[in-house]
């Protein structure tokens, strides 16, 4: 498994970078947006997931996961120090697929590395076409079309309703939805967040929401 790694703090970086190489995985690092906006239109194909920073000295982390949204389907993880929930809300609307904040302990990431390296297995794995009534959701596009035109959603509300639509018939309860999106990092979604991700969802797909 290769992964880009984007930490301009130099102490962090060869700390993360040490702690992956000995869990096996390839890494490449960068400290800024710059380099690693070169490296992504290299190697982005090369690399399995990402690790972005999101305080950079000439951007943001926001500016290499929207690239790498735009471009390919690899997951992305943010590192922080800020913790409010306006930046992760933000993070994952624009496709992250986890959000850790500084300071954490290195085994809490590789878990978290390991959670969403199962989710991308499990959605490969899933039906390419999924058909509910006048909603189909092409898993592999990763989009979801209602009578025939592309509904668009967020990262998040595409996850929440894949679950929806391969649990048809089946009770889950908020803690199991919060646990399904996120595996271990359930914490980083409330119950009042969840609730405004469902509201999202039936503004969008149901014909009298």
């Amino acid at each position: 498994m290769k992964i880009l790694m984007v930490e301009d703090d130099k102490t962090i970086a060869a700390g993360l970078e040490y702690s992956l190489q000995n869990d096996e995985y390839e890494t490449i690092l960068c400290h800024n947006v710059e380099t690693a906006l070169k490296v992504l239109a290299e190697q982005l194909d090369e690399f399995d997931l990402c690790l972005f920073d999101l305080s950079l000295p000439d951007g943001s982390g926001y500016d290499l996961c929207k690239y790498v949204k735009k471009n390919s389907d690899k997951p992305v993880i943010f590192l922080t120090a800020f913790d409010d929930e306006v930046n992760v809300v933000m993070g994952l609307d624009m496709g992250a697929d986890d959000y850790i904040t500084k300071p954490f302990r290195i085994r809490e990431l590789l878990s978290r590395i390991n959670s969403v390296f199962r989710r991308y297995h499990k959605q490969s794995q899933a039906k390419p076409v999924i058909e509910i009534e006048n909603i189909r959701v092409n898993t592999l596009e990763g989009k979801i079309y209602k009578n025939g035109e592309e509904v668009l959603v967020t990262a998040l509300e595409y996850r929440l309703f894949l679950i929806f639509a391969t649990h048809i018939g089946q009770v889950l309860t908020r803690n199991q939805l919060l646990e399904r999106i996120w595996d271990v990092a359930g914490d980083f979604v409330n119950d009042n967040t969840l609730t405004v991700y469902i509201k999202r969802l039936r503004e969008k797909l149901d014909d009298v929401p």
